[in-house]
């Protein structure tokens, strides 16, 4: 019978990121699509409710609170622990390129060989990693709506996306691709703790996993 032993990896940063950033693109989803199509009946705004207004504001700080996330997982990426830093999970080695390949297979079913990571395995960690520099396009354009009268951001945001309706349509993409990240994320982690005793949900709360002993 395998025996397993207790081993810290997520840190309290790490946890709080998470925490932060799910929340807030829920959040930021469900106002978003609001502000894009408005389906409360039009004769409550500026009377007795302001619903857009409200929803709007709802955004803007959920938006902030996603910014500030993603700026602390930066900051793990080259200061977090040694499963937290990119270099850990991005198959940029021959070990992490072998391993996005078997993971790859794995999830597909082709085969019942898992190398355990006590981290993000390289499929993961890649798909975080791309995540996470969308989530810098999306904050930036953001931004570049929020204040049209900055110049900063107005110098910001037209040389990176154009004018400000092309920065609306890619702000508008992209939260589509937070929805649907969203969904996958939930299956894959649920799948994964089903298939592997790791506690890989339990971990994103008190930061532990549980490792094979080897013997």
């Amino acid at each position: 019978m395998a025996t397993y032993e207790k081993k810290y990896v997520w840190s309290i940063l790490l946890r709080l990121f998470h925490w932060t950033f799910a929340p807030s693109i829920f959040t930021l989803i469900v106002t978003g699509l609001y502000i894009h199509w408005p389906w409360t009946n039009t004769w409550m705004e500026g009377s007795h409710q302001f619903t857009m207004a409200t929803m709007r504001w709802i955004h803007f700080i959920a938006g902030m609170l996603f910014t500030c996330a993603v700026i602390a997982r930066l900051y793990l990426w080259f200061f977090g622990n040694k499963y937290e830093r990119v270099w850990d999970f991005l198959p940029i080695t021959g070990r992490n390129i072998k391993n996005l390949f078997s993971t790859l297979l794995y999830y597909a079913y082709l085969t019942d060989h898992h190398e355990h990571r006590l981290g993000h395995n390289a499929l993961a960690g890649t798909a975080y990693f791309f995540t996470i520099l969308l989530a810098i396009i999306q904050f930036i354009s953001g931004l570049y709506l929020l204040y049209p009268e900055n110049s900063f951001f107005v110098s910001l945001g037209s040389a990176i996306f154009g004018t400000q309706q092309e920065a609306r349509f890619i702000h508008y993409l992209l939260n589509w691709y937070f929805a649907w990240f969203a969904l996958v994320h939930i299956y894959i982690v649920v799948w994964n703790d089903v298939k592997n005793p790791e506690g890989l949900i339990s971990s994103i709360f008190d930061g532990f996993k549980f490792a094979k002993k080897e013997h």
